[in-house]
């Protein structure tokens, strides 16, 4: 019987499926470009778990098509399921709920297999993405607690579990679970990832350009959307050291440079591009090219975290797909997928609805919308961090709404983790200002010319 390279039995016969096999698993691990191999294997027979696996590929995906070319090698694995394993046919069984439209069930079905099979590192990062996607921290942690006692030799698994404990805000669990990954295997990306989502959370600036840009050589390796979001990282820091110039060169040559199609190389560009703006950036004509890229998303209503971002985008750039995407997100309560209509009703529709009135300029009615928006956003999915940009918003919003009083209580909240941002002290500094409060103005323009001046001595 062969087994993949983490030990688990597979029935794959073929060595250039059971290579292709392996190379699915460490490229989803660990987000490798080497990950599409599996679509070669899987179109040259019809091997339960190769299809299985080309199917979850497109699932993944976030193409718009996936469904439609899932369906596809879910009934190529079909075809040849009389020689699978039980695992392999559990696998199966929960991605094709997932292509059903059921992602609950498929996730029920992922856990049961799991923990049969907790060293099956795929089906916890399947479970992981569906959790992700719906912002349960604590489920994501509790699944990759199942596969520590019998995989803590695999690096992938400290990563999956560093980035679990960060969004739990657990960072001191996250920064040593993401330092015994990459102990283990030095360019584990998914532990670099939740190493610098740490340093962020925790306001070390400097120390997490140190950490990221020795490794920016490496990130070649990845495929779009971890190349792009470790880059976006780095930009992150950057901008809280005040270092426009540089932001920007990373949104030209590596944020908004790879695949401009893809769902999270899209909204990495809208949520750079807002925050370059916020800390006083001139972004030039970049929102005029990108919003051309999101026209594709008029109608895109599956995930609110990436759809409300997709408005925003198509609303700077002057697109008038922003018309027809609010359309369609007003419907979403009754008519997106069913997994996230909660979260639509809940929060999405009202935070679209205030991010678009940020984007045309009406501050006083996106303020009324996303303050009560924001309260509720972590049940849209992504990270918190990324999450962050819809608190900038508001900020924006009360700020040029002419409710400088509110803009402050939360700045000033955010500057006990970030004493030393650039933009933040900045801001606060023309907060005092209209507030006619000068020596808490003058303090905060110290802060923040002084952080600055350090920060250009260390980078030269």
């Amino acid at each position: 019987m062969a087994t993949d390279y983490l030990g688990n039995e597979i029935t794959a016969r073929n060595p250039a499926t059971i290579a292709a096999i392996n190379d699915f698993i460490r490229g989803v691990l660990g987000y490798e470009l080497i990950v599409t191999n599996i679509l070669t294997a899987a179109d040259a027979e019809e091997d339960t778990l190769a299809n299985t696996y080309a199917a979850l590929l497109w699932l993944l995906s976030e193409t718009g098509r996936e469904p439609v070319e899932a369906r596809t090698y879910i009934a190529r694995a079909e075809a040849g399921a009389a020689r699978a394993n039980v695992r392999e046919l559990a696998t199966l069984r929960a991605v094709k709920l997932w292509a059903e439209g059921d992602p609950a069930a498929a996730e029920a079905e992922t856990l049961a297999e799991l923990a049969r099979n907790p060293r099956d590192l795929v089906l916890l990062k399947y479970a992981n993405y569906l959790q992700f996607s719906r912002g349960d921290a604590p489920a994501m942690l509790r699944s990759a607690l199942i596969s520590l006692p019998v995989a803590g030799d695999v690096a992938h698994l400290h990563g999956i579990l560093a980035f679990a404990y960060e969004q739990s805000f657990l960072v001191k669990e996250a920064e040593a679970a993401a330092r015994r990954a990459l102990a283990l295997q030095p360019d584990e990306g998914w532990a670099q990832h939740a190493l610098a989502h740490v340093l962020l959370t925790t306001g070390r600036v400097e120390e997490g350009i140190a950490f990221l840009e020795p490794l920016r050589e490496g990130w070649n390796k990845f495929i779009s959307f971890l190349y792009t979001h470790l880059w976006w990282h780095l930009a992150l820091f950057y901008l809280a050291e005040g270092r426009f110039e540089e932001a920007l060169e990373i949104y030209d040559r590596h944020v908004w440079a790879k695949d401009k199609s893809f769902s999270q190389d899209q909204i990495g560009a809208v949520s750079l591009l807002a925050r370059l703006e916020f800390a006083g950036a001139d972004v030039g004509g970049r929102w005029a090219e990108l919003g051309q890229w999101l026209a594709a998303r008029k109608a895109d209503i599956a995930q609110p975290f990436l759809s409300v971002q997709y408005l925003y985008g198509l609303a700077r750039a002057g697109q008038p797909e922003a018309e027809e995407l609010l359309a369609a997100i007003r419907t979403a309560p009754q008519n997106a997928p069913v997994e996230s209509r909660e979260a639509w009703s809940k929060a999405g529709v009202t935070l679209a609805e205030g991010l678009l009135a940020h984007a045309r300029g009406d501050y006083a009615s996106a303020a009324q919308k996303l303050e009560p928006a924001t309260a509720l956003i972590a049940g849209l999915g992504g990270s918190h961090a990324q999450r962050g940009l819809f608190h900038i918003f508001l900020v924006d919003s009360l700020i040029k709404g002419g409710q400088p009083g509110r803009a402050q209580l939360i700045l000033e909240r955010q500057r006990a983790g970030f004493p030393d941002d650039v933009p933040l002290n900045r801001k606060l500094a023309g907060i005092y200002t209209a507030l006619n409060l000068p020596a808490q103005a003058e303090a905060a323009r110290a802060r923040a010319e002084a952080a600055a001046q350090r920060f250009v001595r260390a980078a030269a």
